[in-house]
């Protein structure tokens, strides 16, 4: 798939920020004119973010003349909403709808703070793993809006053909001749976990195994099995070789493959609209593996949660279902933020006219959603600063992989 600049859509467009009501958190049940639906009254609370801020406006607008119920947007910085529905939702000051991320569930559930969301047979208009990625213990607990995953990002001017291994992209690599053969951004002193999981579990050494219902297993940790063993090999070999380097952040990969000194770059679709902009001629491939398995990626699913303590969740389910969860309502927040929709029908007609979102949800098709299970703090708590020691030849990789999943395994234990 061959993409210029012409034939794509802009990623990460900054939504217009609206003057929204910051005032008043906890929904109540005041009386209101509820329009031509009867069973409808009072008003709801909102948390979102800029970026999703002017869609949510007019889902808003929307959602009042249908059903008389007000709605009060109460804008947030995203990196603040989870800690502070958390503290909020149990005092009753909480919203009754917050935007959030899937890998929240954990904590959220824990703290008692979320309540399903019945989507019935609407779930089958989602792509699965957006549904996946919102299940916790078998329930459902938000309504997905965007689904977010790494892929390959190639110049097709530099390799014409897509790679069909690690070792073959490597080698186009160096045939293209430029500087670097391959790059990913890396951290100096925790390396990138979420951008090597793909090539991890190539070699068949997933993070946690998985409950019958396809739900993560804390029980059952098996980032230290052999195939984990095989990885931290790996992962020393490409140090040693100089493809992994972590001196190379994601800000310099991002320049270098700009600059036209790599044909390959593992990155997210935030990279591909500068790479485009730079007149390259990009296509979006799947991820090589390196240990002959598939390489799956980390999916990241972004969504509205259901607060526990809502005093109007017959309101609050409508707004989510039939407003956040439509196609006019999931699109505009794809144009909006540049995610792929998880509402299959409006991805669908976005990859009719984006070749980039196509190639990275092709590619998230085969991805697998980050853990949201709380013992997740305790694997990246040491995971990615021993894969910057093994990249570093820093010890025997096997070794420090062996105490890696062993301090894990300690920390859930506690």
């Amino acid at each position: 798939m061959k993409v210029t600049k012409k034939g794509i859509l802009a990623f990460g467009a900054i939504a217009a920020t609206s003057a929204l009501a910051l005032a008043g958190c906890a929904s109540s049940n005041d009386s209101g004119d509820s329009g031509d639906n009867a069973e409808f009254s009072g008003k709801i609370t909102v948390w979102v973010d800029a970026d999703r801020a002017a869609v949510l406006k007019d889902a808003a607008a929307d959602f009042t003349k249908d059903t008389g119920v007000k709605v009060s947007l109460v804008q947030k910085e995203f990196g603040e909403i989870r800690d502070q529905f958390v503290q909020q939702v149990p005092t009753g000051k909480g919203p009754d709808v917050a935007v959030g991320a899937h890998d929240w569930l954990g904590v959220l559930v824990d703290n008692g703070v979320v309540a399903p969301v019945e989507l019935g047979d609407r779930a089958e208009e989602f792509q699965q793993v957006a549904v996946d990625a919102f299940s916790y213990d078998g329930q459902v607990y938000g309504v997905p809006y965007a689904i977010e995953n790494i892929a390959l990002l190639r110049n097709t001017d530099l390799a014409p053909e897509a790679p069909t291994d690690y070792n073959d992209m490597i080698a186009k690599g160096k045939a293209a001749g430029t500087e670097f053969a391959f790059l990913v951004g890396l951290d100096p002193e925790a390396a990138d976990p979420y951008h090597l999981y793909p090539f991890q579990t190539s070699f068949g050494a997933p993070v946690f195994g998985t409950n019958a219902d396809g739900g993560y297993n804390a029980d059952d940790l098996q980032i230290g099995n052999d195939g984990g063993k095989e990885f931290a090999t790996w992962l020393a070999e490409q140090g040693k070789a100089g493809v992994l380097n972590t001196n190379i952040t994601g800000d310099l990969a991002k320049e270098n493959f700009i600059a036209g000194k790599a044909p390959f770059f593992l990155t997210g679709p935030w990279n591909a609209p500068a790479a485009v902009d730079a007149g390259l001629n990009v296509a979006v491939d799947p991820i090589p593996s390196a240990g002959g398995e598939d390489a799956q990626p980390f999916a990241g699913v972004q969504g509205f949660f259901l607060s526990a303590e809502s005093k109007n969740k017959l309101a609050a389910n409508e707004f989510l279902l039939n407003y956040v969860g439509s196609e006019e309502v999931q699109t505009a927040l794809y144009e909006a933020g540049g995610r792929a929709p998880a509402l299959t029908a409006a991805f669908e007609a976005a990859v009719e006219n984006d070749p980039i979102t196509a190639g990275f949800g092709e590619v998230g098709a085969n991805a697998v959603p980050m853990p949201s299970i709380p013992e997740m703090g305790a694997v990246w708590e040491y995971w990615g600063v021993t894969e910057a020691a093994i990249i570093k030849g820093s010890g025997d990789p096997v070794a420090l992989w062996d105490k890696m999943a062993a301090d894990v395994q300690g920390a859930i234990s506690k």
